[in-house]
């Protein structure tokens, strides 16, 4: 972009020659469509990409923070968090929900609403205790918050240690903190036994499906194991799960649902200490896009629950075909034993093969697009609907990659790292 386009042009311009241009900004940006992104976009395909682009076009100008002004807003989020309790309410009566912008937003919320759950019981500076593999958003709201995050480890599986947790557990503690499934590798915690001890101590308990709330339960229905992770699980007093992952709706929705209604007050803000009269609003923004809560809504209500037990079932296969090729490939392994459709993939041995110079390679010959984590190093993938066409073709590439790489190439580990929220 050259200068004078940088600055607000003199003369305005005609609305194909600016939409034109910014066809022309994507063209350095990574091909989600071709399903080598398995990262940041969730498609359940082109139909539903334009069935989101005309329901936001619906909704472009109003604004979420006036449901007075706006009911049409408050009928649509409130038939999403009806079908959100639904899914992961257990069958409790008295769930309590919010919609929030993203996952990242919806584990801010409940870290405040612990805190202030916390001052009520004269804990002034609270903490809560969560795995290492707990997302990252947790860090920043105890940083906005003045919460202390007391990180405790994880076991083989990379699962929560739930020993080292209950020893980490003070008089301060407010929270535990558990995830279905963890982001890094796919599993999912002890949810049952977590829950229990936030009870038997009379803790918070709250589940991060944020990953997993939209696949899950249709994973369950399918006959896939899972284990139990919901509000119906005791001692579980809130969840998060996000409706533009697995629910395959457009950016940003996610939803947060509360066991006890007293408790979900607590993330409701409110003053009149100003002179614009009444202010309020449920989550960190004023003014909200209406447009993604209309997307999700009209996501769900052209899919229902065929397309999503459907749509389960090709990333599910999808994912299992990911992992029985990884055995085969000589060097490479995929860490744990994901509970769904989560993978990360790491080297036998780290001394002998980079991982990161194979994700490299990966991009340079094929154009695959993969996260990276570290502890142990390893590349992160998401299979959904859009993905799983592709898994044939990645694991042709990785196996050449491995190969080609062995432990000769330097890597770029400066590449970015982009944890979904």
């Amino acid at each position: 972009m050259n200068d004078e386009l940088r600055a607000l042009p003199a003369m305005g311009r005609p609305a194909d020659d600016v939409l034109g241009e910014l066809e022309a900004s994507k063209i350095h940006d990574r091909d989600w469509r071709s399903g080598r992104v398995f990262s940041l976009v969730y498609s359940a395909g082109d139909e539903v990409h334009e069935l989101h682009g005309r329901a936001l076009s619906l909704f472009s100008a109003e604004n979420g923070l006036n449901i007075f002004a706006f009911p049409s807003i408050a009928t649509l989020g409130g038939e999403l968090l009806e079908a959100a309790t639904d899914l992961l309410g257990g069958g409790r009566d008295s769930v309590t929900g919010f919609l929030t912008s993203g996952g990242t937003e919806s584990l801010l919320q409940v870290m405040k609403v612990a805190r202030d759950e916390a001052r009520e019981r004269g804990i002034l500076r609270p903490s809560v205790v969560a795995a290492t593999s707990a997302h990252a958003a947790f860090t920043k709201a105890a940083e906005l918050f003045d919460i202390e995050l007391i990180r405790v480890g994880v076991d083989e599986g990379f699962r929560l240690d739930l020993d080292e947790l209950a020893d980490a557990v003070s008089s301060t503690t407010i929270m535990l903190v558990g995830s279905a499934p963890s982001y890094p590798h796919g599993v999912i915690d002890p949810i049952e036994d977590l829950a229990a001890l936030a009870a038997e101590r009379g803790l918070l308990c709250h589940v991060d499906a944020c990953m997993g709330g939209f696949l899950l339960p249709f994973l369950a229905e399918l006959g896939h194991p899972v284990p139990r992770f919901d509000l119906g699980v005791r001692g579980v007093t809130s969840i998060s799960a996000d409706l533009h992952k697995y629910g395959y709706a457009s950016k940003g929705v996610s939803v947060v649902l509360y066991a006890d209604p007293v408790l979900a007050r607590r993330q409701v803000f409110t003053t009149t200490d100003w002179l614009g009269g009444f202010y309020g609003s449920t989550v960190m923004a004023g003014s909200r896009p209406a447009g993604p809560v209309a997307a999700a809504w009209a996501t769900m209500r052209f899919l229902g629950r065929d397309g999503y037990l459907r749509l389960a079932q090709i990333a599910l296969d999808a994912a299992g075909e990911l992992i029985d090729a990884v055995a085969l490939i000589p060097g490479v392994h995929v860490l744990g034993e994901p509970a769904m459709t989560v993978v990360a993939i790491g080297a036998d041995d780290p001394s002998s093969l980079d991982i990161f110079a194979v994700a490299d390679e990966l991009a340079r010959t094929g154009g695959w697009y993969l996260d990276r984590q570290q502890g142990p190093d390893a590349l992160h993938l998401t299979i959904h609907a859009g993905s799983a066409p592709a898994v044939g073709a990645f694991v042709i590439d990785l196996a050449d990659a491995v190969r080609a790489v062995g432990s000769s190439v330097s890597p770029n580990r400066d590449a970015p790292y982009a944890a979904d929220s």
